[in-house]
């Protein structure tokens, strides 16, 4: 009997607490006007201004724009820095979050803050470090012209400023991740007598592998758009050295509205995709 009161005061207790936090019906839609009304100004409208703008002249113009040799350039460009960084910033996050999570070792708060540099540092600054680096005047950039080897000014310093600003957004996805799920599942896989990496290849990568496939839409995404880096170190070539958010400023700059908003509207394309891509992860996730 005492049981029974003692539930039903709970629930009594749990449903008050739940009504207290219920909001009046006014001011729940007002929230959601605010929201909605943000979005749509901030969001929603750019994204449709860009691909009116892109077809103001005809279909014709807007085909030409994007598929002008320097544009077709350009895309390529983004493609391969993409293709060569995300990989890498993968390796990197997988084996980053491994050592922070599963060991303890001297300078553990040293590697996590590394990790975090790239948010602290604006990109330009990451682009000038490299040309102090890389450059004609810089620390190796003697070393670098007698071996005639180009870093910046060339596709290494556009990939190595890329993979600055891109290389903690994997790791920061896997890091609070392999800290939830703990040790026990490695340790009893190893207790059975399972190696290190086949340990690795049936324990810890099929429980990582959303927030991995996340934290690689992430990256991809920041690869594809990033510009302050890149911007200091590609010396806008055209048709060379002009990723797409380069090209974009540069037609821009030129007046060249028409086609500039076209080349943006395949960004805005890539960015849906990628927004839709990390939704049905996510989804996935949640129903794992």
């Amino acid at each position: 009997m005492g049981g029974q009161v003692s539930i039903q005061t709970s629930k009594g207790i749990a449903n008050q607490s739940q009504t207290s936090l219920q909001e009046p019906k006014a001011v729940r839609w007002i929230l959601i006007c605010l929201a909605l009304t943000f979005l749509a100004l901030f969001l929603i409208l750019p994204l449709i201004t860009i691909f009116i703008t892109a077809f103001q002249k005809g279909w014709q113009v807007y085909v030409a724009a994007i598929t002008h040799p320097d544009a077709l350039a350009a895309i390529k460009l983004t493609l391969i820095v993409v293709l060569i960084t995300v990989p890498i910033n993968a390796v990197f996050g997988v084996i980053a979050a491994w050592a922070i999570t599963k060991f303890n070792f001297r300078g553990k708060n040293i590697l996590i803050t590394i990790i975090d540099l790239p948010f602290a540092v604006s990109p330009v600054i990451a682009g000038l470090i490299f040309i102090l680096l890389f450059g004609a005047q810089g620390l190796f950039g003697e070393w670098l012209f007698y071996h005639d080897i180009k870093v910046v000014f060339a596709l290494p310093g556009i990939i190595l400023a890329t993979l600055f600003v891109t290389f903690p957004f994997i790791a920061k996805e896997l890091i609070p991740l392999m800290q939830a799920q703990g040790t026990a599942e490695e340790e009893a896989s190893l207790t059975l007598g399972a190696g290190g990496f086949k340990t690795f290849y049936l324990v810890t990568l099929p429980n990582i592998k959303w927030g991995l496939l996340y934290g690689i839409i992430l990256c991809n995404a920041r690869a594809i758009g990033e510009f302050g880096a890149v911007s200091v170190v590609s010396g806008h070539i055209r048709g060379m050295t002009n990723t797409m958010p380069l090209h974009i400023e540069i037609l821009y700059n030129e007046y060249q509205f028409s086609a500039a908003f076209a080349v943006a509207s395949l960004m805005s394309i890539l960015a849906i995709i990628t927004l839709v891509v990390k939704n049905i992860i996510e989804w996935k996730a949640s129903h794992a």
